[in-house]
């Protein structure tokens, strides 16, 4: 399925590119969340018009987004939970505990910026977590992990 990027997108390409794509994740997500058009003679004529507007968007996006990272940069997170005496966690830490915490400091975090590529965290000691805040922009988040 060939459509028309109105955004950047990660792994995928920039605002105007023309890319194929699966015809189920452009059908039930790209286009219905706003994100891309089908390719066509007559969207393509659509979005050169709309251009200005959309990189103006964009580039405000992107502004906004390094502005959040600036807030968050160098924030140590503290997370207290049960554990056993080798360090292991009843339970674990998950997203959701993260954003709780990074909420309680006073800063905004949402469930979509925050990657956990291994898991929750099971184990006690300082973590580096990858927030994205954009496609863009990424930062490091330390998070501390202590036994209660």
């Amino acid at each position: 399925m060939e459509i028309i990027l109105l955004e950047k997108i990660r792994n995928l390409g920039d605002l105007g590119d023309q890319v194929t794509v699966k015809p189920g994740y452009g059908r039930n997500y790209l286009i219905p969340q706003g994100k891309a058009v089908r390719a066509s003679k007559e969207n393509q004529e659509i979005f050169e018009s709309r251009r200005a507007e959309l990189e103006a968007a964009a580039s405000e996006a992107l502004s906004k987004a390094q502005a959040r990272a600036a807030e968050l940069e160098g924030v140590v997170i503290e997370i207290a939970r049960r554990a056993s005496e080798e360090g292991k966690l009843f339970g674990s830490v998950a997203v959701s505990d993260i954003i709780e915490a990074v909420k309680a400091t006073g800063k905004e975090l949402d469930k979509v910026e925050v990657n956990l590529p291994e898991g929750a965290i099971k184990v006690i000691g300082e973590h580096d977590i990858d927030i994205s805040l954009h496609p863009e922009v990424s930062l490091t988040l330390k998070v501390l992990v202590t036994a209660e």
